[in-house]
């Protein structure tokens, strides 16, 4: 057995989680460190840098750009990066990341953000009136919150250049093309796993909370998503004489419910999985009985090893009613598991929850935080310990809290702050403590 007082307290806090900061708080050892850059400092530089941030968002919500095409978006946050002194490092297609090396030694913090806008015509109005800033590009809108998402990063990488003097190791900034639609992830994790980052933050605005609190929690927070495609073929004829065709639309239809009632009936009803069927689509004319269907939708899930048992489920219930109407059914290739939940590592989320405590007191929001959409940034956790939370937006006076990917969603930019104060206070004190 490991000895225990011989192992350094970073490797003690990777094993033992929050028991490890309460040993080390017990044997007089700050979880902090020894920073000189006290809270008040980086509130400061967020309050000067406040204009700035929100022109930035401004402009960027003007110009949004879908998943994998975000050339514009793209060119002009490495132009900002490079005008801070930073060298740029492009990954495959759109994305790129940035290193601020203190030349000190110490660890190395990777913090993310999302680039891409959504295929959704925007509202020019919230839910109350109208919007601040309205999308210039017809039909495509930032209408999830990544907008302000690149903002706050390029304000903690101007403040923490500020402070390079102050800190040691390093610091990679993040700039993940396509989230929306995770064409960008897999490069991005290949050209950082040379960098040997030691730790991911990553941050969400979101609608679900009041301007300024702070969802944080270890374990599960954001669900992992699967894809439901497939085609039930029969055969098609004249709709006067049903018998001498293959019906697929009934077959799909028993199968959808079929589904229904094995999951109720035939998996672990307490571990959390939802289907959203959202397409069927089968013909073309009231008298014509067509050769397929096709069925579409979405599972979330919390627990990979559920999912894989319900898709298994799925299969056969699909296959065997199938058979029992004279169909077959034709799985689509992307049918299945396309991204894990977002698990955030237990003791460095405790790590976070102290330090938006430190900041920003009272702003910390009480009770089950979890999101049943998807996010890439399950993935960093395949490199390092990863922590993920949100900053609320919503506020009803300014008619903001519509649900992401709907055409009014709105922030309050108030916001913004929280998020990018939480961000660098977080980078500050991960770097100067000895807990990892």
């Amino acid at each position: 057995m490991t000895n225990l007082l011989i192992t350094s307290p970073r490797i003690l806090a990777r094993r033992l989680g929050k028991v490890a900061l309460f040993l080390l708080s017990i044997a007089g050892i700050s979880a902090y460190g020894q920073s000189n850059i006290p809270p008040t400092t980086v509130l400061e530089k967020v309050k000067t840098l406040d204009s700035y941030v929100r022109q930035v968002r401004g402009y960027l919500h003007e110009h949004p750009e879908v998943s994998a095409k975000e050339f514009e978006t793209s060119r002009f946050l490495q132009a900002e990066v490079s005008g801070m002194g930073l060298p740029i490092t492009q990954v495959q297609g759109t994305g790129f990341y940035a290193i601020l090396d203190t030349r000190k030694p110490g660890k190395t913090i990777g913090l993310r953000t999302d680039i891409d806008a959504l295929p959704i015509l925007e509202s020019p109005v919230n839910l109350k009136q109208q919007k601040k800033w309205v999308s210039k590009v017809e039909g495509v809108s930032h209408t999830c919150g990544h907008d302000g998402h690149m903002a706050v990063l390029l304000g903690a990488v101007r403040i923490l250049t500020e402070l390079k003097d102050q800190l040691k190791g390093r610091i990679v900034f993040i700039f993940e093309e396509g989230e929306e639609t995770s064409s960008g992830i897999e490069a991005m994790i290949e050209a950082l796993r040379p960098l040997h980052i030691d730790a991911f933050y990553g941050n969400h605005l979101a609608s679900a909370f009041d301007t300024g609190l702070f969802a944080i929690q270890g374990g599960p927070l954001m669900a992992g998503a699967a894809t439901v495609a497939f085609d039930v073929i029969g055969r098609g004829g004249h709709a006067s004489r049903p018998d001498l065709s293959i019906n697929p639309i009934f077959a799909a239809a028993n199968i959808l419910s079929g589904i229904s009632i094995a999951w109720n009936n035939q998996r672990d009803i307490t571990k959390i999985l939802t289907l959203g069927i959202s397409q069927i689509h089968g013909g073309s004319a009231d008298n014509v009985i067509p050769n397929s269907v096709y069925v579409g939708g979405t599972v979330r899930f919390f627990d990979r090893e559920e999912a894989e048992k319900a898709f298994v489920l799925f299969r056969k219930v699909a296959e065997d009613i199938a058979h029992a109407h004279n169909c077959t059914v034709d799985f689509h290739q992307d049918m299945g598991i396309i991204l894990d939940p977002v698990i955030n590592d237990e003791a460095l989320a405790d790590f976070a929850l102290r330090t938006v405590k430190e900041i920003y007191p009272g702003k910390l929001f009480e009770g089950d935080g979890k999101w049943y959409a998807a996010e890439s940034f399950s993935q960093y956790s395949k490199l390092a310990p990863s922590v993920f939370l949100f900053v609320g937006v919503r506020n009803e006076e300014l008619g903001s809290g519509a649900e992401h990917h709907n055409d009014r969603f709105d922030i309050d930019e108030d916001a913004l702050a929280y998020a990018l104060g939480g961000m660098v206070q977080f980078a500050v004190n991960y770097l100067s403590s000895p807990v990892y």
